[in-house]
């Protein structure tokens, strides 16, 4: 038995990544002394011991056999998750996913989920992606993965569930505020490719939309810029960045878009376990919008990145913020590989805090204008008006003409009006009043 346990005290020192010297464990014991330190070496040398000892017992007798892989690996992520929800240890197979998903492709069903109460909690779904076609929502919380509950299960297991063949089935029970029933969907896997960055005009201002922050992100929000402002010219008003939905993604895309809108200043700052630690990323200076008036759009499925871009804009006040209350992770996490090959770790190493102090995590950034979301509808009512009544002047031309500005009006902006939303609108009216208002206060100092 001492044989045994002595074997699984190195793996314990191997795994941990701690290296004791034994002889000094050995001499201060003899001395009879202790470090200064809270933790000195002979108390951990003896939860090392503890650990050695339950693995032992698990790996020799548990009711079913399991290989030492298996057994390391669940210890490792349980010593991780139990520290936040975003921690967690990804093996040579999660790891290379990873690096796959930051490129902009990969298979699965397409949302960002985190762990809340022991079942999974849906940040966002991915525009244009199996998730956000079956009706999945920001907020609604997994409880069965093809029958099987979630209740135990960590955020890795759970995730593994979820991915599978291209072209297979995957059963999700889903619980959904403000419905008292489970909602039971089947969501076909599939690859999911994102173009992160997608942009149109409506009327005369331009609308950008940002579904994630991949390595393509930044490039593809000054392409648009450069295409809506080709396209419009001396018409364009402003611009909409929508974020709704974006569960963030890469820290540097998230400064490099802020520091497309902003002149100079601080952007954000990343602050760590010690002062030395804390890390500002600055803007440079040069706006290609020229300064136009921008509107943020953001809701509880923005998260991480999207918050930093939201606040910062906010803090500078170089653009409003529109929406409802976002997500709140403002926790930096840093992938670690491992030097002995076998995966890497996710760490939370940091807070992100706005330009001005702010802290992100578990606050959000509140919006300037509350807007929730909504469905537009005609509202039809009987009326009239002096073009009702009989014999009035210039009835005839006024309904020549009437008839088609409607047709026009009916052929260029039936598009639009599909794919407005309540937020949308309220947005596209917010440049179109501050455009006014400038041009009318620009008039009367003449």
């Amino acid at each position: 038995m001492r044989k045994k346990l002595i074997f699984a005290v190195a793996i314990t020192f191997l795994i941990s990544g701690i290296a004791i010297p034994l002889s000094l464990a050995q001499d201060e014991r003899t001395a009879g002394t202790q470090p200064k330190n809270e933790n000195s070496y002979s108390d951990t040398y003896k939860q090392l011991n503890l650990f050695g000892e339950v693995f032992e017992r698990v790996r020799s007798e548990y009711v079913e056999e399991k290989n030492d892989q298996e057994i390391i690996e669940n210890a490792l992520n349980g010593m991780l998750s139990s520290l936040d929800p975003h921690s967690a240890y990804l093996n040579e197979e999660q790891f290379k996913d990873m690096k796959v998903e930051t490129r902009g492709q990969f298979g699965g069903l397409g949302i960002e989920v985190t762990m809340e109460s022991g079942f999974v909690k849906v940040v966002s779904p991915i525009d244009d992606t199996p998730a956000f076609r079956a009706g999945i929502k920001a907020g609604d919380f997994i409880t069965k993965i093809d029958g099987e509950p979630v209740l135990g299960l960590t955020l890795s297991d759970a995730v593994k569930k979820m991915r599978g063949k291209v072209g297979s089935n995957i059963d999700l029970e889903i619980r959904r505020e403000g419905e008292e029933t489970p909602i039971d969907m089947t969501i076909t896997r599939d690859i999911i490719r994102i173009k992160s960055v997608k942009h149109k005009v409506l009327g005369n201002a331009g609308y950008i939309r940002v579904t994630s922050f991949n390595q393509n992100s930044a490039a593809g929000v000054q392409n648009a810029i450069s295409e809506i402002k080709e396209e419009l010219g001396d018409k364009l008003v402003g611009f909409v960045l929508d974020l709704r939905n974006n569960p963030g993604g890469l820290l540097n895309q998230a400064v490099e878009i802020s520091d497309i809108f902003i002149e100079q200043g601080e952007i954000v700052s990343t602050r760590g376990r010690n002062e030395d630690d804390t890390k500002r990323d600055n803007a440079t200076p040069g706006d290609l919008t020229n300064g136009l008036p921008i509107v943020v759009l953001i809701n509880g499925g923005s998260a991480s990145a999207s918050e930093i871009v939201s606040g910062a804009l906010q803090d500078h006040k170089r653009a409003i913020i529109l929406g409802t209350k976002s997500f709140g992770k403002g926790s930096v996490q840093t992938v670690m590989p491992l030097a002995s090959g076998n995966g890497a770790i996710r760490l939370t190493t940091a807070r992100y805090y706005t330009p001005s102090g702010r802290s992100i995590q578990a606050k959000g950034i509140d919006p300037d204008i509350v807007v929730e979301q909504a469905k537009i509808e005609t509202y039809e009512y009987s009326n009239i008006s002096e073009a009702d009544l009989r014999g009035a002047l210039d009835k005839k031309k006024n309904e020549t003409k009437a008839a088609n500005d409607n047709k026009e009006d009916t052929e260029e902006n039936q598009e639009e009006e599909e794919s407005q939303d309540y937020q949308l609108s309220r947005a596209i009216d917010l440049l179109n009043g501050l455009h006014l208002y400038g041009y009318n206060n620009a008039q009367a100092a003449k």
